[in-house]
Formats: structure tokens, sequence, C-alpha cells
């Protein structure tokens, strides 16, 4: 009966399971330079490494202009 219960026990109910975990972002995306916890510039659901750089990757393009 106790070789049941052991069974039983070690069956992974849904809440259980592991998540996924999400990546964590390592990088600038405008200028891909490695983020600072001290210089981090947090907008729209991205870290950038300064303004400067935010402002660089949401500015629309030249060459969409054209």
């Amino acid at each position: 009966m106790a070789a049941e219960e052991v069974k039983t026990a070690s069956v992974a109910t849904p809440t259980q399971q592991a998540k996924p975990q999400e990546e964590k972002q390592t990088n600038c995306p405008a200028c891909n330079k490695p983020l600072k916890k001290v210089r981090i510039y947090y907008r729209n659901g991205k870290h950038y490494c300064t303004k400067k750089c935010w402002r660089k990757a949401t500015a629309p393009k030249e060459g969409a202009k054209q």
C-alpha cells in the first residue's frame, strides 16, 4: 500500500509543472550594447541603455519617407 502512495505522489499536477521562464533582456535593442544596471532606460516594455538609444529605436526610418 505504501508503494501505491509513492507512485501517485510522484505524478506532477498541472499546477506543479515547470513554467517556461522569460528570457532576460541583456542588450540594448538599438545599439546592442550590454545593459548596465545603473543606466537602464525602460520604455514600451523594453530596456534601452540610454534615452538617446530609445529615441533612435523609435524614430521613423529615413528611407521610408522616399
